[in-house]
């Protein structure tokens, strides 16, 4: 376990008949970004509070830094950082009150208190704005400043909860170049967002959906696994009419309409493209397009929720 920063076994939280979190197991190495996987309301949130000894888990065990989920919170909360969904600072104070609230929280000495200070400041980019009403920053600053406040005590593990909702694509751009930094000096980051585009950032993922760990793996090992034949796009007139017709052909696993586009997962992608083919010469009264293309995260989640309907899935990772 030394090797580890975070192992949950079984993990599980009830509300009365209604299952949050359902048995989840998995581990996160030190150092490593890890991406918590999934829709609104699929159980994510209350897994990371469960971490962070916020809430109390109705069964199962876990471990945070070596310690405890069940005995140990107060001495889990003074090794990690945790930065909730919603922001969690005090708008009528400047930026410069907020982290000097938080520091005296974490019980800093005065001197360094004011060293840690400094470098949020300039962690955050708001060496400039230290006096200013932390109401009246734009939403990508002052995600930056509760980041910064999490880290004022110098946490191994840092607990973000979707951090980056509501901001602009720059300033999300922005934070992630502060979270490999993070990783690259070996503070672990466990991380929960519903942006399948993040997700890719990530070192590993775990894919959770209706409070169930349905697959863990690498971004790239979760393509191949569940999409090792790629997907196939289709571009055409009548797409919603031939969207049927498509599903119904022997080589395809799934369809989904992507914009102006389907996006087909394939059993095995020279069939598929051949079959494909020959539907949309008879039923396009245009031209149409038809390209392999390699697979996103978003379609690999989409093939996920589609095929647990049907049966087993492949396991991508085994958490021993």
């Amino acid at each position: 376990m030394a090797e580890e920063a975070v192992r949950v076994h079984q993990l599980e939280k009830r509300y009365g008949s209604f299952v949050a979190v359902n048995r989840i197991s998995f581990a996160v190495k030190r150092g490593e970004i890890f991406g918590f996987l999934g829709p609104n309301g699929a159980g994510k949130s209350t897994t990371i509070r469960m971490l962070c000894g916020i809430l109390e888990p109705s069964g199962g065990s876990g471990w945070v830094d070596g310690l405890d989920l069940r005995t140990q919170t107060e001495q889990i909360k003074s090794r990690i950082g945790y930065m909730s969904q919603r922001f969690s600072l005090y708008e009528d104070l400047t930026v410069e009150e907020n982290i000097d609230f938080f520091g005296g929280i974490y019980g800093l000495p005065a001197a360094r208190r004011k060293e840690r200070k400094e470098w949020v400041l300039e962690m955050a980019d708001l060496v400039g704005q230290r006096r200013t009403r932390t109401g009246l920053l734009p939403a990508g600053w002052k995600q930056r400043l509760a980041l910064g406040c999490a880290l004022l005590h110098q946490p191994p593990i840092l607990f973000l909860d979707e951090p980056t909702a509501g901001v602009d694509p720059l300033s999300r751009r922005r934070f992630w170049d502060l979270i490999y930094d993070l990783s690259a000096r070996q503070v672990t980051v466990f991380i929960t967002t519903h942006y399948l585009e993040e997700a890719e950032y990530c070192d590993r993922l775990a894919l959770i959906h209706k409070g169930e760990v349905v697959a863990c793996g690498p971004p790239h090992q979760l393509k191949a696994l569940f999409l090792p034949e790629g997907v196939l796009e289709v571009r055409a007139d009548k797409l919603p009419e031939i969207l049927e017709e498509v599903e119904r052909l022997p080589s395809v696993r799934e369809v989904a309409l992507f914009g102006d586009a389907l996006r087909v997962m394939v059993k095995e992608a020279e069939a598929a493209a051949a079959e494909i083919g020959e539907l949309l010469a008879r039923r396009s009264s245009g031209p149409f397009g038809l390209e392999r293309i390699a697979p996103t995260l978003e379609d690999v989640f989409v093939s996920l929720l589609q095929r647990m309907g049907g049966g087993q899935l492949p396991a991508a990772e085994e958490e021993r």
